[in-house]
């Protein structure tokens, strides 16, 4: 909480009390020791002070008026109450004002609460007051330099006087970054394309009056990278006259308002930082993040910010200034600022193409290379850029392909040295990276993706029986936008799985998910089935709570992107909800309540739906075709026209066949089995009883479903009792058959 200056200057005057034979130690014992600190003495010569003739007035008042011990005594001295008023009155501030610690200046103004002290007279009697050091300490016109205080009350005095002057640090070294210096210190990267918006940005700087260009794009498009392009152009001389040897500038607002406890700190601070630059012939003053300044530095009850300090100097030409914001803080700030918006020429910064990208990427190559010792191949920069804009959905180009090349670099260098050792990034690295940036698994992007899909069909049909032409139908769809024969803008496909409960259509919806390896997120439409449930998707409206809380559907695609969507029971959902998928299906988007949109590029969307199952059995199988058979028909009359249009296709399911029974019988004893497996339980089911499950378990309304409540109850049942205290308590085998239509069971211990 204490500045090493001010604890050694307070151990400082607890050495001089006890020196000088003095029962306490007081006040001036402490001011005397803050003498001889130089940042406490730079503090009292730029408020006027003069620091050799303070000292002399209070060591003399210290030999003269404070009373000696006898020699005889021989004690330490005690610390007076006003002493310790001081130190919890310093320790409070500190606290209440947010700073790390208190040093010598925050003494001095604590000092003038003792209003019937010495110390407090002798400072007045120099025309010091705690306004005064107020003022010099939140300027922050004070350079801690020198290695310390000295801890020799009588020896030499700290250089104050014209080195003070020298310590006094200037606005735009304080509060700016020169980034024409940078630039010939070789700190900035070399900036690629962008001619265009570099010309027109000159253009705007060289006019008479308001010469300032506003930069506006989205997040990561390179607006700062203009600015640096900006400086390097200075500092190789390719500017019109009137900018050559200028210097560009970057305001830190945050190092601006650090510290500003009193009013008037900051508009000072910013005041002297439009001086400054306007009195430098050719500078330029970058503000990235422009939209902070709009109430910057306001106080309740005050429309005095950094805007309206800006505004005079803005329209005058006497200070260029360039400006970066998005579009989103651009229309919250600027656009309801007219009279601050008229004083910038705005130019628009777009995302730059693939081959743009690229070539941003060759341009940094060389740093990146020489940064991590590494090697970057140009397939490797390439698929960098590709890879990036086709499945990182929530940034932008190039700054999502840069953070690629940049991870890939530190993937790397994470390596054991000798596996490292002359290696180059490739491809496989920057897939790597993209998987873990994009939360997709890696065969999910790359070339065992095409294996994946290859295999598609075939591991469906393995998993789901009876429905071979409406699986085939799916990979069909998936294949073709895989093959890049799609809409590029529409979601891998947008699919109404119709057909009777329990045939198949969810469990087509997770092996999908399985196979391509991406997540899997199911909604239950039943359970939006009132008109206000819509906000529920994508998030309440404002003024309404859980305003800030965003739609569950918009908020688990930007989770995850690459993703099956299953809406379950979707004629359960309220009809609102299929205007809210009209633009999912057309355009990929869904923009929820705080105006952000979520990508739906890469999900594959699929509803299902028991419409019509009840009145005509198996529909036909088809792709736009939606008048065929009875159950198409209801779907016609339920779903609107709009909606069914932007549908990649209706895949009817069939209703489950007895001879089908018997394979879905075999799947659910797999099951079984596996569970059975981790008990070291052994299991047989005869033919006969493989067959009575099937037709026990067949309901051509019910599906799959009916069967596993069979097997439950005529085996599971069963079985759990003699697990728990038979036969089977250390496993063993069990042996099912079929007599006299009931099923009978052998067991064998082990």
């Amino acid at each position: 909480m204490l500045s090493r200056e001010l604890e050694i200057s307070l151990i400082s005057a607890v050495r001089d009390a006890k020196k000088r034979r003095h029962e306490y130690v007081t006040l001036e014992h402490v001011f005397f020791a803050l003498l001889h600190d130089h940042v406490t003495s730079v503090i009292l010569e730029e408020c006027g002070g003069d620091v050799e003739e303070l000292k002399k007035l209070v060591d003399q008042y210290l030999n003269t008026q404070v009373p000696s011990l006898p020699e005889e005594v021989d004690q330490e001295p005690l610390q007076t109450l006003a002493f310790q008023r001081l130190m919890h009155r310093v320790m409070k501030h500190v606290q209440s004002s947010g700073k790390k610690e208190a040093d010598g200046g925050d003494v001095l103004a604590a000092f003038f609460k003792e209003v019937d002290s010495h110390a407090v007279y002798f400072l007045r009697s120099q025309g010091i007051e705690r306004l005064d050091i107020l003022r010099t300490i939140s300027h922050g016109e004070v350079k801690k330099d020198n290695p310390g205080p000295e801890t020799n009350l009588g020896g030499e005095r700290p250089q104050t006087g014209k080195t003070a002057g020298a310590a006094k640090k200037g606005s735009l070294d304080a509060y700016t970054q020169n980034l024409t210096q940078m630039a010939k210190e070789g700190k900035l990267d070399p900036v690629v394309g962008r001619d265009l918006e570099l010309e027109r940005t000159l253009q705007v700087l060289c006019r008479r009056r308001k010469n300032n260009p506003i930069l506006v794009g989205e997040p990561g498009v390179g607006k700062t990278a203009i600015a640096e392009a900006l400086a390097l152009k200075i500092e190789a001389g390719e500017v019109p006259e009137a900018l050559k040897d200028g210097e560009v500038y970057s305001l830190d607002m945050g190092s601006l308002l650090a510290g500003t406890k009193f009013r008037g700190d900051f508009e000072q601070r910013l005041k002297t930082v439009i001086q400054e630059v306007g009195e430098r012939d050719k500078a330029i003053l970058f503000i990235d993040e422009i939209h902070t300044i709009v109430g910057a530095g306001a106080t309740s009850g005050s429309s005095m910010d950094a805007s309206n300090i800006l505004k005079p100097a803005l329209i005058t030409g006497n200070l260029r200034c360039v400006g970066a914001t998005t579009y989103t803080e651009y229309r919250n700030f600027f656009d309801k600022d007219r009279a601050l918006s008229r004083r910038f020429q705005k130019i628009d910064i777009p995302e730059p193409s693939l081959e743009e990208t690229y070539q941003i990427l060759l341009g940094l190559r060389e740093r990146y290379e020489a940064y991590f010792g590494l090697k970057y191949s140009n397939s490797a920069l390439r698929a960098a850029a590709e890879l990036s804009a086709q499945y990182i959905h929530d940034r932008f180009l190039p700054d999502k392909a840069i953070d690629v090349i940049d991870e890939a670099g530190a993937a790397v260098m994470l390596l054991p040295l000798k596996k490292r050792a002359k290696r180059a990034i490739n491809v496989v690295d920057i897939e790597r990276v993209v998987s873990k940036i994009a939360r997709i698994p890696i065969k999910a992007k790359g070339r065992d993706e095409v294996g994946a899909l290859a295999e598609m069909e075939g591991k469906l049909k393995e998993k789901v029986f009876g429905q071979d032409n409406a699986i085939h139908h799916i990979v069909t769809a998936i294949k073709r936008n895989k093959a890049g024969l799609g809409a590029i803008d529409k979601p891998i496909g947008s699919f109404l799985f119709a057909g009777p409960t329990g045939v198949g259509k969810t469990e087509v919806s997770k092996q999908i998910a399985k196979i391509l390896g991406v997540h899997f997120e199911r909604l239950d439409m039943s359970e939006y089935m009132e008109k206000h449930s819509v906000s529920r998707l994508i998030g309440a409206p404002p003024g309404y709570v859980g305003f800030e809380q965003g739609g569950l559907m918009t908020e688990a695609i930007r989770k995850h992107p690459h993703c099956v969507l299953l809406l379950d029971e979707i004629e359960k959902a309220h009809p609102d909800i299929y205007n809210i998928l009209l633009q999912v299906m057309d355009r990929a988007t869904l923009t929820d309540n705080n105006g952000q949109a979520a990508n739906f590029k890469s999900v594959i969307l699929i509803m299902t739906s028991n419409v019509g199952s009840s009145e005509g059995g198996a529909g036909a199988i088809g792709f736009g075709s939606t008048k065929q058979g009875k159950e198409n028909e209801a779907i016609d009359r339920h779903f609107p026209p709009e909606f069914r249009n932007r549908l990649d296709g209706i895949v009817n399911f069939n209703s489950l066949t007895e001879s089908v029974m018997e394979t879905v019988v075999d799947k659910f004893i797999a099951e079984l089995e596996h569970q059975l497996h981790e008990k070291k339980i052994t299991f047989n089911l005869t033919a006969k009883a493989r067959a009575w499950l099937a037709k026990k378990g067949y309901d051509p309304e019910m599906g799959a479903r009916p069967l596993g409540r069979v097997i439950q109850a005529e085996i599971k049942d069963r079985l759990s009792d003699e697990i728990l205290f038979g036969k089977l308590i250390r496993g063993g085998e069990v042996k099912i058959d079929l007599k006299k239509e009931a099923l009978t069971f052998a067991f064998k211990s082990r």
